[in-house]
């Protein structure tokens, strides 16, 4: 890092100005996605809310509005769960650059049955990877023509125990909706390290970042009615688990510094700074699971053929 960094630390609470930059969040309508959002509207940015349920995409942008002053966000239509209508949700950005999309969104089940998108994808592996992927592939335009694009991927914990079934990469033979959301986020963060060695390779100048939230729960988040609501009692029960994780306002802190930081380089992933749960970000190493080359090619030229990709060596 650079001496003026290590002279002036990080502060969440004090980012520094993003004026004329715009920057997409998936999923930017609840959850972590909404304030990552709120964050970075805090910097003067143009937020844009990609979403899939219009309705919910506005209250979140007037809770946005209602809790930064002057706000400039917006919303996009955006459902990941249909490749088909990916190019027209990014020509409807209307925008000539695009200086950082966070790959938020996602879907996570916890009973069975198995369930598709209207592609004929699993829903957690085709919402969560292929999705991202696609939209990757869309967006490039639009962030190589930024000065400093990047690409955010927001992880998780449960990747850290699952492997990549690389012959069931859809969970057609085994699936378990736990196992199957961990190796979904699992593909998305071996896609985006894949990613950054692509663009490191082909002189681009758009990163790839990874960023998880940690432990972030709802019953430890402040309220933002109507998008989410936590009870006095609701916060009062999960005081003794605010001593390991933290709620999803600071889960953000990561995703927002990877955005932000000027000194975050591509390949690199941030997280939480308290064992990898809670508090101010930092930057920490991936497990070997999650970097694999070989690996990370093989699922790269696997996505491709099912999303309609140039299989080439970066997204064109």
């Amino acid at each position: 890092m650079s001496s003026a960094s290590q002279s002036r630390p990080w502060d969440v609470r004090l980012l520094p100005p993003a004026e004329g930059k715009v920057f997409l969040v998936t999923g930017g309508n609840a959850g972590i996605g909404y304030f990552v959002a709120e964050q970075l509207a805090a910097t003067g940015a143009v937020v844009v809310l990609g979403s899939r349920d219009a309705a919910k995409a506005d209250a979140a942008a007037a809770s946005i509005r209602s809790h930064v002053s002057g706000a400039r966000v917006r919303q996009l239509p955006l459902d990941l769960a249909d490749l088909s209508s990916l190019k027209s949700a990014v020509d409807a950005l209307g925008v000539d650059r695009l200086d950082a999309v966070v790959h938020n969104a996602g879907v996570a089940l916890d009973d069975p049955p198995r369930r598709e998108t209207r592609d004929g994808h699993e829903l957690m592996f085709g919402t969560n990877h292929l999705g991202h992927f696609a939209l990757t592939r869309w967006l490039a335009p639009l962030l190589s023509a930024a000065p400093a694009g990047r690409v955010v991927t927001v992880g998780s914990f449960a990747a850290r125990s699952e492997r990549l079934d690389l012959d069931d990469l859809q969970s057609a033979r085994d699936y378990r909706p736990k196992r199957t959301y961990g190796r979904s986020k699992l593909a998305q963060m071996s896609f985006a390290f894949e990613l950054d060695r692509r663009l490191r390779a082909t002189g681009s100048t758009v990163l790839s970042v990874v960023a998880h939230p940690g432990g972030a729960l709802d019953s430890l988040t402040p309220s933002r009615p109507p998008v989410h609501v936590t009870t006095g009692g609701e916060r009062l029960r999960a005081l003794p688990a605010g001593l390991l994780v933290q709620g999803k306002d600071a889960g953000a802190w990561p995703v927002v510094r990877a955005v932000l930081d000027p000194d975050a380089a591509g390949g690199q992933m941030w997280g939480p700074r308290v064992f990898g749960l809670r508090g101010a970000p930092r930057r920490e190493p991936a497990m070997a699971h999650m970097t694999d080359p070989a690996v990370a090619a093989r699922l790269w030229a696997a996505s491709c053929d099912l999303v309609g990709a140039d299989p080439g060596p970066g997204f064109r």
